[in-house]
């Protein structure tokens, strides 16, 4: 937390909850966020309750390639974009997972690469073909390098 921002509001995440009522806003926006939280399902769960119905958590966080995610001491995560596929239905596995109820659908996810690679087309590639970007994630994403990742999740409840 730091003291020194101009934020109307401010709370320790990894403290318990968020002091707003239960659907609350109908955006969440997490910036440089969700890499530092110590318990990544705990804060989805708390963005999820805050959040109306049909309402949208946008996260921006480093992708796990990005040689940021691994420089930044405070960096807890280091994210894919499969990341959040825990809390879609079905889950990741196509069955939903146990250890959180909260479901969320993905309404967006957009990768942004190194600038090399967008100019060659690889990030339009990677964020326009899910079979590409299942293979650009599994063998090339040390080499063709992601920047950050961009998630807008619609809320089900």
């Amino acid at each position: 937390m730091n003291a020194s921002t101009s934020a109307d509001v401010l709370c320790h995440l990894d403290r318990g909850n968020l002091p707003f009522r239960d659907n609350s806003f109908d955006q969440v926006r997490g910036i440089h966020l969700i890499e530092h939280v110590g318990d990544v399902i705990a804060t989805m769960e708390e963005f999820h309750r805050v959040t109306k119905p049909g309402g949208t958590i946008f996260l921006l966080t480093p992708h796990y390639s990005d040689v940021n995610s691994f420089s930044d001491p405070t960096h807890r995560w280091h994210l894919s974009t499969y990341s959040f596929n825990y809390f879609f239905p079905g889950g990741t596995h196509g069955r939903d997972n146990w250890y959180s109820k909260v479901r969320m659908r993905p309404k967006g996810i957009h990768v942004t690469l190194l600038r090399i690679w967008r100019f060659l087309g690889f990030q339009f590639l990677v964020n326009h073909s899910r079979t590409f970007r299942r293979f650009w994630e599994q063998y090339l994403s040390f080499v063709v390098r992601g920047k950050v990742i961009e998630f807008t999740l619609e809320v089900i409840k």
